[in-house]
């Protein structure tokens, strides 16, 4: 397809001509390959409701194009999956009503929690007192904590060119604050005494090819909605100092004027012991202040 831009004086850039027709440029300085809008959304859809992957979604274009020789189509599998991250960034900077804001999204901005769960300002008013009418327990926020091994992380073969569009921004930790923790956090190094508990006694298991073993992080326990800014990757096994960072994010989000908190975690006999005292020895873990936790 041949595509001649406008050349007036007071023209847009090339980049910008095709974003106003619909298309999506690969690069932006000299774009020469771009894709439809329509076409991003598809595979958006299909990856979503048929666990499309790229390559084959891409596959299956080729085959559209020329279905005798699919092949001898140019492959543009690369750029396609370049063009298809900054377009799922936009659309979830579209979503979460940033589409013509120029602040950068604060922490946890982009996603959405439990509508349910008490949120002061948002779903509730807190009432002056608690009585059988409003009892206390339906004002606490309710939280499950576990850990996914399934989602390991090999080490990138180019770190140098690992871009992270929405670091902090969605549900996964903000990397640079995070690794600041872990770098001061201490190793408990504790034994379970309860019934030989696999999450304890392996909680500093290494697996040296991975970058990431697993991740862990805190959903509401009424619904099961993930916390914003919650969910954190494990360097080895379900360690104290990993889940710490995800509780206290977990606590921190729209909790105001609440003052309790319950936790369900399979260890919780074993990691409640001494969790005031890990987040008082820490310089990047806080618990809201008068706040509870059961």
């Amino acid at each position: 397809m041949t595509i001649r831009f406008c050349q007036c004086p007071d023209a847009q850039t090339p980049d910008k001509q095709m974003f106003e027709m619909g298309i999506f440029p690969a690069s932006f300085t000299r774009p020469k390959t771009a894709f439809t809008f329509s076409l991003l959304n598809d595979f958006i859809m299909d990856n979503l409701e048929c666990g499309t992957s790229a390559m084959n979604y891409y596959s299956k274009i080729r085959r559209i194009t020329s279905q005798t020789f699919p092949h001898s189509v140019l492959d543009r599998y690369r750029e396609l999956m370049r063009v298809v991250r900054q377009w799922r960034q936009l659309k979830l900077l579209k979503w979460n009503g940033f589409g013509h804001e120029r602040g950068d999204p604060k922490d946890g901005e982009l996603a959405l929690f439990c509508l349910a769960c008490p949120q002061l300002g948002i779903n509730v008013t807190l009432p002056a007192e608690y009585d059988d009418a409003r009892p206390g327990w339906l004002y606490a926020r309710l939280l499950v904590m576990d850990s996914n091994f399934k989602a390991e992380h090999l080490h990138p073969a180019h770190p140098e060119d690992e871009v992270w569009l929405t670091d902090g921004k969605c549900f996964i930790m903000r990397r640079a604050r995070y690794q600041a923790h872990l770098t001061l956090a201490r190793d408990s190094g504790e034994w379970s005494e309860c019934n030989n508990h696999r999450a304890v006694n392996q909680a500093n298991t290494s697996r040296h090819k991975l970058e990431a073993t697993g991740i862990g992080g805190c959903a509401c326990a009424r619904h099961g909605c993930f916390v914003p800014n919650s969910m954190v990757d494990f360097q080895k096994g379900e360690r104290q100092m990993n889940m710490d960072y995800a509780l206290c994010n977990a606590l921190g989000h729209n909790t105001d004027g609440l003052s309790r908190a319950l936790t369900f975690y399979d260890v919780n006999c074993q990691y409640n012991k001494y969790l005031r005292r890990r987040v008082a020895d820490s310089l990047h873990l806080t618990i809201p202040s008068g706040m509870e936790i059961v």
